[in-house]
């Protein structure tokens, strides 16, 4: 059986907040659309499902992110998972230059959990809260500079 990662998806609370963060560090929109009917709640399970949805992709094509805005039902508020909390844990990109990534997420309220760190010369990284609370993991390859 072969087997390909489609995508990660990620309910937000303001879809048009969290595509303009993923935006500005790089990733480019391939479509939006706003779902519902069953075979939506077929395929998610939730009777009534209606959202607004938009499909991302890193540059390279390789990489792909759907963010979900909830209509319906209601999107539910949770405390923002914490990095050792199982289940979903974080997205995480690879980016050619952190200090330039951080100042664009900093325009969006978005800041390192607590600051950068380097793992044996190799790669600088940290986590960082992103929309809607999410974590965000950004790595910058120092072998490649």
């Amino acid at each position: 059986m072969a087997i390909t990662l489609e995508n990660v998806g990620i309910t937000v609370r303001h879809l048009d907040e969290a595509v303009a963060f993923f935006t500005d560090l790089g990733l480019s929109v391939l479509g939006t659309d706003t779902i519902s009917g069953q075979w939506a709640d077929t395929a998610v399970g939730l009777d009534g499902n209606h959202a607004r949805i938009a499909v991302l992709q890193t540059p390279d094509g390789n990489g792909r992110v759907e963010l979900f805005e909830y209509i319906h039902p209601e999107a539910i508020e949770t405390q923002p998972t914490r990095p050792n909390e199982i289940g979903m844990h974080r997205v995480a990109f690879s980016v050619d230059d952190i200090d330039a990534a951080l100042e664009i997420a900093a325009r969006h309220g978005c800041h390192p959990l607590r600051g950068v760190a380097t793992y044996e010369d190799v790669y600088k990284l940290t986590y960082l809260r992103g929309p809607s609370g999410i974590l965000v993991m950004l790595a910058e390859d120092l072998r490649r500079n």
